[in-house]
């Protein structure tokens, strides 16, 4: 084992150096450039990842991790590189021909994952094709070669080259950790660094900090019963450092606002090409929209509520005149994620907007400065395009979104739903000065609004929750019910019902294709 331990972490040290200066050199290509993204092989690689990724595999992570889906992914591929890379090492220790060879295709793979980006050009290779050079030279100058039962001889170095058929002396080997050590931590800080100078984005920061929204000629006021004063219940608005984020994105887009353009093609009359100066000469609205993952589980945390102030889609549809036969709008963010959203929702006259704001400030990048859509009803997948440049109008059965071809449901209508915030799952609780327990929540029904909400206890009868004030049908609704509360563990029921009349479905279904269904229950404790 400690015989293998030089030859693991030099091929380590070598593919520390290869990222790290690939990010590096990757970050400086983009910035000399003057591109918004950069040709970054780790993005490319992991990007690749989530495209070939099955509804089924996304639904376990985003189950699993939540919003930190995208932190796991970059654990899981540091773990599968270093992984490989020691293998490597070992390889070339033994093999001098084959091991280099291996890791030239490694290094391969990731340039062809940069290549295939949306918008690359030959050059956004070279950073990849540099940096693994630079890697192979640590690997061959710190891997030792072995064969058995020949030490080596004496004043050879290491870390200079050994003798062939050689086997590492003792000092030798402590040579090669020190220097291996030393260069995985070089090139780990090179990745560290190069991230940090990729997310700086300097001329959309800039642009963001001096941004001042102009005031909408609709404003929206959120009246206070609205809000329900109950530790530990949503608020009626959500924070946006709070908001859910889920995307493909696994570095947040630096979009500058100068160049930025909104082309609309297509199916149209009239091809349209907006600026964001233009857009904000546009009289805009403030809408309450409650968004929606379609990976949201029974209970989950993946929905939320913001005040938003934009232009109404329909309005720059209507500049662009579709053609009849149209039914569809591909909208595509500038890291090239899709959205196909029916063109009658786009159309009418529900608050589907070209964002610019949330919560009464220019929208955060995370969430898609400097334009990003919104539009009630429909989940995320099929119609929160962030980072939006391109609306192609066009046909269903002529173009795909994203998730569509990866088997999800090619129109995501949301499914009335309702949690329960407190008590939460597990909880011990005991009646308070009145003798109840609050139970209490939110429910949603985007569009249709929300009429009722009952809370069962156990397998007794449905009562009926008291509901607070709803702004909007379009976002969701605060409710709360005292629970008389008796001794014992007890499972808690909630249920809602829509603006229609109709009641929130009973009938259990996963995430995948168009959405989770079912009641959320909690079990919990009352004291005795």
């Amino acid at each position: 084992m400690a015989s293998r331990a030089p030859a693991a972490l030099a091929g380590i040290a070598a593919g520390a150096v290869t990222v790290g200066a690939a990010e590096l050199a990757a970050v400086a290509l983009a910035r000399t450039v003057g591109t918004d993204g950069e040709p970054s092989p780790v993005l490319a690689v992991g990007a690749g990842f989530v495209d070939l990724t099955p509804p089924w595999l996304k639904d376990l992570a985003v189950s699993w991790f939540g919003t930190a889906d995208k932190v796991a992914l970059f654990v899981g591929m540091a773990l599968t590189l270093t992984l490989v890379c020691a293998v490597l090492g070992e390889v070339t220790a033994r093999h001098r021909r084959l091991g280099p060879l291996c890791f030239l295709l490694v290094g391969a793979a990731g340039a062809a994952a940069v290549l295939v980006r949306p918008d690359a050009t030959p050059a956004d290779v070279v950073p990849t094709a540099a940096a693994t050079a630079l890697g192979l030279v640590v690997l061959l100058g710190l891997c030792p070669r072995h064969r058995r039962g020949q030490p080596a001889a004496a004043g050879e170095s290491v870390v200079g080259g050994a003798g062939a058929g050689s086997t590492p002396s003792r000092h030798d080997r402590r040579q090669v950790l020190e220097w291996g050590l030393g260069l995985t931590v070089v090139g780990v800080a090179a990745l560290v660094a190069g991230r940090v100078w990729g997310q700086a984005g300097a001329a959309a920061r800039r642009a963001r900090e001096a941004l001042r929204i102009p005031e909408p000629v609709r404003a929206v006021a959120v009246p206070a019963e609205a809000s329900l004063q109950v530790p530990g219940v949503s608020g009626y608005l959500t924070p946006n450092d709070e908001f859910y984020r889920i995307d493909t994105a696994l570095a947040v887009p630096q979009v500058d606002p100068g160049p930025w353009r909104l082309r609309v093609h297509g199916l149209v009359e009239q091809e349209v090409e907006l600026s964001f100066d233009e857009l904000l000469e546009q009289p805009l609205v403030e809408a309450l929209v409650t968004l929606t993952c379609v990976s949201n589980q029974i209970g989950g945390s993946l929905v939320g509520n913001a005040l938003w102030t934009g232009w109404p889609v329909r309005e720059l549809l209507a500049r662009a005149r579709p053609l009849p036969e149209a039914d569809m709008v591909l909208s595509t963010s500038a890291d090239g994620w899709s959205a196909g959203t029916p063109l009658e929702v786009l159309a009418d006259d529900r608050d589907a907007l070209l964002a610019v704001a949330m919560n009464g400030e220019p929208l955060p990048d995370r969430h898609g400065f400097p334009v990003r859509m919104v539009v009630p009803g429909l989940y995320g997948y099929v119609s929160a395009t962030k980072w939006v440049v391109d609306l192609e109008v066009t046909r269903f059965d002529q173009a795909q979104g994203y998730w569509t071809p990866r088997g999800w449901a090619e129109r995501g209508p949301i499914k009335t739903a309702s949690r329960i915030d407190v008590p939460r799952e597990g909880d011990s609780v005991s009646p308070g000065e009145q003798g109840t327990v609050t139970v209490a929540g939110v429910a949603w029904a985007q569009t249709r609004g929300i009429t009722a909400v009952e809370v069962r206890v156990d397998d007794g009868d449905w009562q009926q929750a008291t509901l607070a004030a709803e702004p909007s049908v379009d976002s969701w609704r605060l409710w709360r019910w005292e629970w008389p509360a008796e001794p014992g563990e007890h499972t808690l029921t909630v249920r809602a019902t829509d603006g229609t009349g109709r009641p929130q479905t009973e009938q259990v279904a996963p995430p995948a294709p168009d959405g989770a269904s079912g009641w959320h229950s909690v079990r919990v404790s009352a004291a005795r």
